[in-house]
């Protein structure tokens, strides 16, 4: 691991920081930095040594704040969780993770430190797909509770997603509610011209597109497809709304 070995999140997992690296140490890949420029810690420096593995060290200890926001952990929680572990780290590495996160929900995690870190030194892609995975995890059970979409909101702020970014990863889930869902995805207003939207369908494919997140483990490049997918899905849903071809 790289960074995630000082700072705020390397004293939260100090005390089982042996068997963590063994279980992921296998997987560990460079995670090369990005250009995009949104949000302010956009810039965070290539230079330093980012793996696959800090990023999974980071998912671990901000799943444990989200799952801890409401005050209870749900039995749909860790059904969700379970599986992203397993397939993480390994069989026996997940069980290792699913132990770790147990002990992590019984820390006192500083949210604002932890995303600061993060923000610092993880690429723009990476850190929005990050909080796509957060958002499902907070929808796992079919309920968004106040408390879980305060602390993402936090963490979103903290790492320096851009307020317009996370209220279009948050509209994927909104569907059943939200009439104006579709462009809140595509990030512009229902007012926006024709000529607008399809201006927005193509930076916003562009932004989402999963290559930009291909050196990160496979659950973080399937949330970036599913996000690739729900872009493509808002723009025909908008097409079919306007008659537009």
């Amino acid at each position: 691991m790289g960074f995630v070995l000082g700072g705020p999140i390397g004293t939260i997992i100090g005390f089982v920081i042996g068997s963590f690296v063994d279980a992921i140490s296998s997987g560990l890949q460079a995670l090369p930095g990005d250009s995009e420029s949104n949000g302010p810690t956009a810039g965070a420096s290539s230079s330093k040594r980012v793996t696959e593995g800090d990023i999974s060290v980071s998912l671990l200890v901000l799943i444990a704040c989200v799952m801890k926001a409401d005050g209870r952990v749900l039995k749909s929680e860790v059904n969700y969780i379970k599986p992203f572990l397993l397939k993480t780290y390994g069989e026996e590495g997940g069980k290792e993770a699913l132990q770790i996160l147990k002990k992590l929900l019984d820390q006192h995690i500083d949210v604002a430190a932890v995303s600061r870190q993060i923000g610092q030194n993880v690429n723009y892609s990476t850190r929005l797909e990050i909080i796509h995975l957060l958002l499902e995890l907070a929808n796992a059970d079919g309920e968004f509770a106040q408390q879980e979409q305060t602390v993402i909101e936090q963490i979103a702020a903290g790492m320096g997603v851009r307020t317009k970014d996370y209220e279009s990863l948050a509209a994927m889930y909104q569907k059943a509610k939200e009439p104006n869902w579709a462009y809140t995805v595509l990030e512009i207003e229902p007012s926006a011209t024709d000529e607008e939207v399809k201006k927005a369908y193509r930076r916003m494919a562009m932004k989402y597109h999963p290559d930009k997140v291909n050196n990160v483990s496979e659950e973080i490049k399937q949330k970036a497809t599913e996000k690739f997918r729900t872009i493509n899905e808002a723009y025909e849903h908008i097409k079919l709304l306007r008659g537009m071809k």
